[in-house]
């Protein structure tokens, strides 16, 4: 089977997705009104309730939602369980559950106010569902954040050449909000000059690379770094949203976008044969076919992540409600051909072999962390085959691949970083800031993320929870198909496009947490095992509550 084929199929697969159920699920559940007014029209504040153009909020969603999620979960699915069955998981499961689940979250956020999907679940699911939903939600969206600046700061160390640029980014963002937002310059003229100035500072980084020493003010450079992007985050998620998220993320998207046409443009050059085999074994050591291929390759699927991205901070900038279509359900799909290109890199980019000799392009050898005798692990093994794609295009070679993919890498990383930030600040807020008003002030409920997140990466309290993140995500993607199909109810919707989804997620993750938690209270590892436990009684609490919506 060659690469390109199947690049082909799954693209082709996605678009025809996109405009016939995608759009089946606009007139036949959704039915946009633009006359209704939305969130960020009716509740304009100029701080997190601020319009935003189109481009933008595509921009700033899908780089959002994108993280490091689509690359590593499909190079590991590939690694365990072989490219067919994390190439169909991605291309159904992102169709007819991950776009679903997005596009619902956000329209239903945006019926709702802008409100969480935590907060929406009082309404639909009582107040004891809210109550668990949200500290739950605040504990995850906390080691999302912890885990991320750890590993953008390890990122800046491994590649001093992208500390320019990184930084650098966030200036042209500021400068792009106000020559658009206050100036009345056009989008496409500050699209041009705020990539001038990009291109410009990626060149910079090249040619000064900001090499730290081991030890900064008594602390490790890693750490260092760590607590500047903490920093930059406290302000990130304050500051009104067109100053800097919005722009930031949208100008993001622009890397983002040229990784994507690059590796595309890469394969059809290359055009290689997948050599990795379509399918590996049922029994792994990271567990059974099902339910861990749905949980490993989450995000290039369906993430639970996204609907709090999208009922967090896109609901409240969607200025009307048919571009809902576009950013919730197309940046889904978008987010699905990304995980498509990981794919066809694992398999056809980087050399199959199971022995784990050390080879520059050897998959196996790649996957592993330097610690362990391998090549550093998924991000270096993405940069590599993503190099070699790169390479086959005339005039450039595998150092420029190499050196963007880790851009590009660095770029999702970021975005998400300060969007989570906000998203936990807004739960903080909508949890507690009705009784205890101090709650409400966003530098405040900033700050308390900061010192917790803080606290998790200084004392790497992080890596003793992060193992069960993939599952936790997953529960809640299935927890908010159970919230958004109790909305539909209550509005007299059909609910068949969300509840089955919303079945087989709770069956998968369920599934998952117990296969982890036994084996995790086998290895005496027993805090992860109370985790486990203690997740599926989540699931067990809310399904309860929503027996009624569930059950008939």
């Amino acid at each position: 089977m060659n690469t390109l084929i199947l690049a082909f199929i799954l693209l082709f697969w996605l678009i025809l997705a996109y405009k016939f159920y995608g759009g089946h699920l606009e007139k036949r559940l959704i039915k946009p009104n633009d006359s209704r007014p939305t969130p960020c029209m009716e509740l304009h504040d100029g701080i997190d309730y601020s319009p935003a153009r189109t481009p933008l909020l595509f921009g700033h969603h899908f780089s959002s939602i994108a993280g490091a999620g689509p690359i590593v979960g499909p190079l590991i699915g590939v690694l365990y369980f072989g490219w067919l069955g994390a190439i169909l998981w991605v291309a159904l499961g992102s169709v007819f559950l991950g776009a679903v689940h997005d596009y619902t979250s956000l329209m239903a956020s945006v019926r709702n106010k802008g409100r969480s999907i935590a907060d929406i679940s009082e309404k639909y699911l009582g107040y004891r569902s809210k109550v668990i939903f949200s500290v739950f939600l605040w504990l995850a969206l906390l080691l999302v954040v912890a885990v991320f600046a750890i590993v953008a700061s390890q990122t800046l160390v491994k590649q001093p050449e992208i500390v320019i640029p990184t930084f650098g980014l966030i200036f042209i963002a500021m400068l792009f909000g106000w020559l658009v937002y206050r100036k009345g310059v056009s989008v496409f003229a500050g699209t041009v000059i705020s990539l001038i100035f990009l291109f410009f500072l990626i060149y910079l980084g090249e040619q000064i690379p900001i090499k730290t020493p081991e030890t900064i003010l008594g602390m490790s450079n890693v750490t260092f770094w760590f607590f500047i992007l903490l920093i930059y985050s406290l302000f990130a998620s304050s500051l009104p949203v067109w100053f800097l998220l919005q722009p930031r993320d949208y100008i993001s998207t622009w890397i983002l976008f040229l990784g994507l046409g690059l590796g595309y443009l890469g394969l059809i050059f290359a055009h290689p044969k997948v050599n990795a085999p379509a399918f590996v074994s049922f029994t792994t050591p990271q567990g059974p076919f099902w339910p861990m291929l749905f949980v490993l390759i989450a995000c290039g699927a369906i993430s639970g992540f996204h609907s709090l991205v999208a009922g967090g901070t896109t609901s409240k900038q969607l200025p009307k409600e048919s571009n809902g279509k576009l950013i919730g359900y197309g940046a889904m799909l978008t987010e699905a051909g990304l995980a498509g290109l990981v794919i066809l890199i694992a398999s056809g980019a980087l050399m199959w072999d199971p022995s784990g000799i050390k080879t520059r392009f050897g998959f196996q050898y790649l996957m592993k962390a330097v610690e362990q005798g391998g090549g550093g692990g998924p991000i270096v093994a993405f940069a590599t085959g993503f190099g070699r794609f790169v390479s086959s295009i005339p005039g450039l070679t595998f150092n420029i691949g190499l050196f963007f993919g880790m851009i590009m890498l660095n770029a999702f990383v970021l975005t998400t970083l300060d969007t989570s930030t906000r998203l936990t600040r807004f739960i903080i807020s909508e949890l507690l800031g009705k009784k205890i008003t101090i709650f409400n002030n966003r530098w405040i409920s900033s700050a308390i993320v900061i010192i917790f997140a803080g606290f998790l990466g200084v004392t790497e309290g992080y890596k003793a929870i992060w193992p069960v993140f993939g599952a936790s995500n997953q529960l809640v993607a299935a927890l908010a198909l159970v919230v958004v199909s109790a909305y539909f109810v209550g509005v007299k919707k059909p609910k068949k496009y969300t509840i089955y989804p919303a079945y087989f997620m709770l069956l998968t993750t369920i599934a998952a947490l117990c296969y982890q938690g036994y084996n995790f209270f086998i290895r005496e590892s027993y805090l992860l095992g109370l985790i486990s436990s203690a997740l599926v009684l989540l699931a067990i609490f809310i399904v309860y509550d929503a027996r009624k919506i569930l059950f008939t």
